[in-house]
């Protein structure tokens, strides 16, 4: 049982971790975030197993983390406030061809951030041109834009 409550805090605190960094680590990873995930990776399979790394430990620890996450995403549908906390609300930085900075340092996004997004999807070469630019909970950033 041991492995199942080490396991259980691993979760949870990667989670509120992640939550913290905010949706812009989770779309654009650097070579930095890339070495970060790997030996956060490392840390926390040492965490979760302690000193026993038999295949029955590794096996319900598993099973302990597939289940936590379904458990978490019917408590997301049922309750939507949850899905609010767990994975966040869009962001819009951009408003009719104007920045929120607020929002833009909120997100740690700068403007050329939400230009690449506009040039790559939808071709707009200033910002006058974004009805709306919204940092989607995935982390990615839609544009929409205007007329």
């Amino acid at each position: 049982m041991d492995a199942v409550f080490r396991g259980l805090s691993m979760y949870f605190t990667l989670l509120i971790i992640i939550r913290l960094s905010g949706r812009r680590t989770l779309a654009q990873m650097t070579p930095f975030d890339l070495v970060i995930v790997l030996v956060i990776s490392e840390t926390t399979q040492q965490a979760m197993l302690g000193d026993d790394f038999s295949i029955t430990d590794a096996v319900l620890l598993i099973l302990t983390l597939f289940t936590t996450d379904i458990g978490l995403s019917y408590i997301k549908r049922w309750w939507k406030p949850a899905g609010h906390v767990i994975d966040g609300v869009p962001t819009i930085p951009v408003t009719d061809g104007v920045y929120d900075r607020e929002a833009l340092r909120g997100c740690r996004l700068d403007s050329e951030d939400v230009m690449e997004a506009a040039r790559s999807q939808e071709g707009i070469e200033t910002v006058k041109d974004i009805k709306f630019a919204i940092l989607e909970v995935s982390g990615n950033i839609s544009i929409v834009k205007k007329g």
